[in-house]
């Protein structure tokens, strides 16, 4: 497992689960056995132990001898939790026309695209019933010089119907419209994420990489959520850029968003 980033092996896989555990990937089936994680990130069983005996000390899994490993919740308390700022909520007309823009100057290779059933962490996001059947579709878009982006999207069965042919056609959104979709906006949060095995062997980067991590929920004019991105994409070609304006009293001036753009090479 080639990489430049300066941590051992077993540090760069503790970081790479740490994120999966956080984000849900593990809930429904458990933490892959060591055999299986070894041979996915090309390393020693005792490296992916030392790596899971960290996660144990941070109380994030729970490995239990005939059982597996499981992730741990943390119970709720919603009267100590810190109230979160609110997402950016962006309209979608200017989205939609980046998104042709990128489809023109980009290819897209569809990895997969299936119904299942949502799990838990896609189903609160899309205000579904967990198990509620959802479209979801593995892509990869390239340019010129390379891979540029990992996408994962999820769409309810009830707001459309589409084919992996049709994904390979046109871009997601478009289809939601040729369905009858009208959007109303979107709210989303960019963070950082590293690169687990899959992702890097698709984006071509070393596992442990630093990725620029775009989550976006799309709804429609009645509120209703019609699509959940999750999007991983190369910093070396993908740029997001926000104007800002100044509003508000002298004495309590602001910084607004006016538009967002993506830009890649």
């Amino acid at each position: 497992m080639g990489t430049s980033l300066p941590l051992p092996k077993y540090h760069q896989i503790y970081l790479v689960l740490r994120e999966q555990v956080q984000e849900g990937r593990f809930d429904q089936d458990g933490v892959p056995g060591e055999h299986a994680l070894a041979h996915q990130f090309d390393v020693a069983r005792i490296t992916i132990r030392k790596a899971m005996e960290m996660l144990v000390a941070d109380g994030l899994v729970s490995r239990r001898p005939g059982l597996g490993t499981w992730p741990l919740r943390a119970p709720a308390n919603p009267a100590s939790a810190p109230k979160a700022n609110p997402p950016q909520k962006a309209h979608l007309t200017g989205l939609l026309e980046n998104i042709v823009n990128m489809g023109l100057r980009t290819s897209v290779q569809v990895l997969d695209s299936a119904l299942v059933s949502a799990p838990p962490v896609v189903a609160e996001a899309l205000d579904l019933a967990p198990g509620a059947p959802v479209h979801k579709s593995l892509r990869v878009r390239s340019t010129e010089a390379g891979p540029l982006s990992y996408i994962t999207t999820y769409v309810p069965q009830a707001v459309a119907d589409f084919t992996r042919a049709d994904l390979e056609r046109e871009p997601l959104l478009m289809l939601l419209e040729a369905a009858g979709v009208e959007f109303g906006g979107a709210t989303q949060t960019i963070s950082a994420r590293l690169a687990d095995a899959q992702v890097a062997r698709h984006l071509d980067v070393a596992v442990g990489s630093a990725l620029l991590a775009v989550t976006r929920i799309v709804r429609d004019v009645n509120e209703r959520p019609v699509q959940l991105l999750q999007g991983l994409y190369r910093p070396d070609r993908y740029q997001y850029q926000l104007q800002l304006s100044r509003v508000g009293s002298i004495d309590a001036k602001v910084w607004v968003s006016e538009e967002l753009s993506a830009q890649f090479h």
